[in-house]
């Protein structure tokens, strides 16, 4: 998989990954900003931002943006996280040009105040639909609860009332600000010729000015601590989060906390699938990481009837505490590898997946996600190195927090 990687004068980076044998290609423009780079005036600008970038262009109207996607048989679409921003689309090889007049020119969208305010009501109606979704609304309240404050915290869709209250003046101020060519990766990866990608990006983003962006708060986040409650008693399950310090995204502790997590919370074969769900306690119950720039958590939770949250959080406490004292065997963490290496290897197969990959790491490390590299770290991961990680990120140092009818879950 032979890796690329260029630098326009304008500041823009693009990488790529050649695969001569794939038969697709995927690219996509990661725009280095998100909720975490908002002001408290700004909260959701990001994500409707990336809803209105599709609304038009002085090149392109909204339907012909869609109309010239659909013509090349694009798979397209854009997210907004805490932290970035992506629009991409996979195509054959031959439509990869026209893939990339598209996306060029709709990141630079022309932010009309008739659009802004048509779309400001789909992002409300968005924001109605998320709270219909209590898995959803318990981790934005367990970030407000855990970050305190931290810019991590944010929401990304914004509020109710921060949305309303959002001009097309502030988008297109934080546009200006955040949308520059040396805050943005180019990724691709497929079936390409390197010398042409990089002479039809030069093109497709000449005359793009770069400036001077920074992210600030990137400081690693604690939560308080205890239990807290968010009651909402029309609830028919309580949802239960314990989040514990972390890793950042850029450290190499990511691959055994990863290991670790897929031991104790994986949806099949994992301490919690034997402990809480296999035996009917619970409807879900998982363990993740989530990795960021400064800062980073280790999260595990579960869902189910209210009644028994209390006892199911005292077992949940009772595996965590077991793992940080005695570690893993060795059965769990083979076990735990055979899984992410299968993951690995078959996420590498898709150019998306590939175009993917290579944008996170060198978003976040600067270096190149090379599978044989990241299947050798994995593998790297032993009993040590997880009873390494445990001493310096203790998964017993846990902030709770229970989002459903139960208004205390020490019961």
């Amino acid at each position: 998989m032979p890796f690329q990687t260029h630098r326009l004068p304008n500041g823009l980076q693009l990488i790529g990954e050649v695969l001569p044998t794939a038969r697709s290609v995927s690219l996509g423009f990661f725009v280095v900003t998100g909720s975490r780079d908002e002001t408290p005036q700004e909260c959701g600008v990001s994500h409707f931002l990336e809803h209105m970038v599709f609304k038009g262009t002085p090149r392109r109207t909204a339907f012909d943006v869609n109309r010239d996607f659909d013509r090349i048989g694009a798979n397209y679409n854009a997210y907004t996280s805490e932290e970035n921003t992506v629009y991409y689309a996979s195509v054959l090889p031959e439509y990869f040009p026209k893939a990339l007049d598209i996306l060029a020119d709709i990141l630079h969208p022309s932010l009309r105040t008739e659009d802004f305010d048509t779309e400001k009501k789909v992002i409300l109606e968005e924001i109605k639909m998320y709270d219909d979704q209590p898995g959803s609304v318990a981790w934005d309240n367990a970030k407000k609860i855990y970050y305190r404050g931290h810019t991590l915290g944010n929401s990304i869709l914004g509020t109710h009332d921060t949305i309303t209250a959002l001009t097309a003046e502030q988008m297109r101020a934080y546009y200006e600000r955040r949308y520059t060519p040396n805050n943005m990766v180019f990724s691709i990866a497929g079936n390409i010729d390197w010398d042409d990608v990089v002479e039809k990006v030069a093109r497709a983003t000449h005359g793009w000015n770069p400036g001077s962006v920074e992210r600030g708060g990137v400081v690693q986040a604690h939560g308080p601590g205890g239990i807290h409650a968010v009651a909402n008693e029309k609830l028919n399950q309580q949802h239960v989060l314990c989040l514990s310090p972390g890793n950042p995204a850029d450290d190499l502790l990511r691959y055994t906390a990863g290991t670790l997590a897929v031991a104790i919370g994986d949806d099949s074969g994992s301490r919690l699938h034997w402990e809480l769900v296999d035996t009917g306690k619970v409807e879900s119950a998982s363990c993740g990481i989530d990795s960021s720039v400064g800062s980073g958590l280790f999260a595990v939770t579960f869902s189910g009837e209210p009644a028994n949250a209390p006892e199911n959080l005292r077992t949940v406490q009772r595996v965590l505490v077991d793992v940080q004292e005695n570690g893993l065997t060795v059965n769990e963490l083979q076990q735990a590898k055979n899984k992410i290496a299968s993951r690995v290897v078959r996420a590498s197969e898709r150019p998306s997946g590939r175009m993917r990959a290579i944008a996170g790491g060198w978003i976040y490390t600067g270096e190149y996600s090379d599978p044989d590299v990241d299947l050798a770290r994995f593998d790297a991961v032993t009993t040590g190195t997880i009873r390494d990680y445990l001493a310096q990120y203790p998964i017993t140092a846990t902030t709770t927090i229970g989002y459903g009818p139960m208004s205390n879950l020490a019961e």
